[in-house]
C-alpha cells in the first residue's frame, strides 16, 4: 500500500535516488565496448546471438523488411503515426533557431552561426516490446535540426525481426538506416563505427542499465542526450480532484517498471486517502500488476500539505520527470513551477497525452536533474559557432591592451601573436 505523509518528508529520499553502485555492470559494459572496437560487425553480431537471437545473420534491416512492415500494420494506426508525428513536428519547429550578426564601429564584426551535427544515432528498446513512440520523439527533432543521416539501432526480437510499429515510425520520420543490435554493444557501435553501422556525432535514446552504462563510457568520443533513470510522476492535486483519475495516473508511470516513482502532494486529507483506496482497487486490474505493486510499495508516496502553493515547494525541491497540475486554474501556479521536466496543466491533460501525441518531446530529465537539464529538443542536434572579425586598425587600437592581458597571464607567446603584427609599424 502506498505511504501517505500528513507531517512532512525529506525530499532528498523521496524517490528512491540513492547513489547505488553498478560496479558489477560497468566492468562487463568496458568489455563489451572494447571487444565491438577490436572486432568490429563479428563483435556485435556475436552479442547480439547472445542476449536476442541465436540465429541473426545480418545487422541492417533491409527495404523489404521495411515495406513489409508497412504493409502488415493496420491503416489505422498508421494514421495515428502520422497525426502524432504532425504535432510533434509542430511544437518542435518552434524550436529551431537563427544565428545572428553583430557590426560594430569600424567594421568589427561578432555572431553567432548554428549548424547540425552531421550523423546521428537513436536507441530504440525492443525485442519483446515495441516503442514506436520513441523513433518519433528521438527522429523528428533530428530531422528538423537538419541532421542528414539518422542511424536507428534497436534489438531484434528471438526471431530476428523488427516490430512493425517500430519500422513503419522509422520509416514515416525519415530514418536513415536501421540496425537490427541494442545493448551495449550497439552504443559502441554507433560510438566508435563498425564495418556496417556508421560512427555518429550524438546517440539520444532510452535503454536499460546496460545501454546507460554505455552511454556513459563512450561519452567524449560522441556526445550523448543524458543518463536516464527510472521513470517519475509527481502529481499536484486539490480537492477538487478526481481521485480515480490521480490513482490512474500513478499508475500509468508506476507500470514502467519497479523501481518507478509516483508521488501525489495535495492539500486535501480526504483526497489523499481517497487515492491511496483507489489505488488498491485498481492496481489488481493491470496486465503489469506485480511490477505497478511493487513500485507504489516502495516508492509510492502521498504527501499532504497545508496549501498547493507548498506542493508546489516540495515539486520543486523534488524536481520531477513529470510533473502533473490537477487544479482548476492550473495556469495561475505555472510561473511559480521551477524545476519539472515536462509540466502537465489541468484535470484532463494526463501524462500519456505527452508520451504519444500533444507534440511536446517524452524524452525527459529523471532523478532529479530538472534542476539543471532539459527535454530533447531540436538544440541537442545543433552545435553553436562563435565567429569575430577586425579590421586592422581596429585591432591596432586594442593590441596593447591584449598583450597585457596575456603578460599578466604569463602566455607571452599569446602577446607576441597580437604584437608581431604591428612590428616596424610606422604609424605607431
Amino acid at each position: 500500500m502506498i505511504k501517505i505523509y500528513e507531517k512532512g518528508i525529506d525530499t532528498e529520499k523521496i524517490l528512491n535516488r540513492e547513489i547505488q553502485s553498478y560496479t558489477e555492470y560497468e566492468g562487463t559494459v568496458k568489455e563489451i565496448i572494447a571487444d565491438v572496437l577490436s572486432r568490429g560487425d563479428e563483435a556485435v553480431l556475436d552479442y547480439c546471438r547472445k542476449f536476442d537471437c541465436p540465429t541473426l545473420d545480418s545487422l541492417l534491416v533491409t527495404q523489404a523488411e521495411i515495406d513489409e512492415a508497412e504493409a502488415q500494420l493496420e491503416p489505422e494506426f498508421f494514421e495515428i503515426l502520422k497525426e502524432a508525428k504532425e504535432n510533434i513536428e509542430f511544437f518542435h519547429k518552434n524550436q529551431l533557431k537563427d544565428g545572428f550578426r553583430l557590426e560594430k564601429q569600424g567594421g568589427i564584426v561578432l555572431g553567432q552561426k548554428y549548424t547540425p551535427v552531421k550523423k546521428a544515432g537513436i536507441y530504440v528498446p525492443g525485442g519483446t516490446a515495441a516503442y514506436p513512440s520513441t523513433v518519433l520523439m528521438n527522429a523528428i527533432p533530428a530531422s528538423i535540426a537538419g541532421v542528414k543521416e539518422i542511424i536507428m539501432v534497436t534489438p531484434a526480437d528471438k526471431n530476428g525481426k523488427i516490430k512493425k510499429e517500430i519500422l513503419a515510425a522509422a520509416s514515416l520520420c525519415g530514418v536513415s538506416k536501421i540496425f537490427k543490435c541494442g545493448g551495449a554493444q550497439a552504443i559502441a557501435a554507433l560510438a566508435y563505427g563498425t564495418e556496417s553501422i556508421p560512427a555518429v556525432d550524438k546517440i539520444v535514446g532510452p535503454g536499460n542499465i546496460f545501454v546507460a552504462l554505455a552511454k556513459k563510457q563512450v561519452f567524449g568520443k560522441v556526445s550523448i542526450d543524458m543518463i536516464a533513470g527510472p521513470s517519475e510522476i509527481l502529481v499536484i492535486a486539490d480537492e477538487t480532484a478526481n481521485p480515480v483519475h490521480i490513482a490512474a495516473d500513478l499508475l500509468s508511470q508506476a507500470e514502467h517498471d519497479r523501481l518507478a516513482a509516483a508521488v501525489l502532494v495535495t492539500d486535501s486529507t480526504e483526497l489523499a486517502h481517497r487515492v491511496s483506496d483507489e489505488l488498491e482497487r485498481q492496481i489488481p486490474l493491470l496486465p503489469r500488476n506485480e511490477i505497478a505493486r511493487y513500485s507504489i510499495d516502495t516508492a509510492g508516496k502521498i504527501i499532504i500539505t497545508e496549501s498547493i502553493e507548498k506542493a508546489i515547494e516540495i515539486s520543486n525541491e523534488i524536481a520531477p520527470e513529470h510533473l502533473e497540475i490537477c487544479v482548476d486554474e492550473p495556469f495561475r501556479y505555472l510561473d511559480m513551477i521551477e524545476n519539472a521536466g515536462s509540466i502537465f496543466l489541468g484535470k484532463y491533460s494526463p501524462e500519456p497525452l505527452g508520451d504519444y501525441f500533444a507534440g511536446p518531446n517524452h524524452t525527459l530529465p529523471t532523478g532529479g536533474s530538472a534542476k539543471f537539464s532539459s527535454p530533447l529538443s531540436v538544440d541537442d542536434f545543433v552545435k553553436k559557432s562563435s565567429f569575430l572579425y577586425y579590421p586592422e586598425e581596429e585591432l591596432k587600437k586594442v593590441k596593447d591592451k591584449i598583450a597585457d592581458f596575456a603578460q599578466r597571464e604569463g602566455l607571452d607567446a599569446h602577446a607576441r601573436s597580437i604584437l608581431v603584427r604591428f612590428e616596424g609599424d610606422t604609424n605607431e
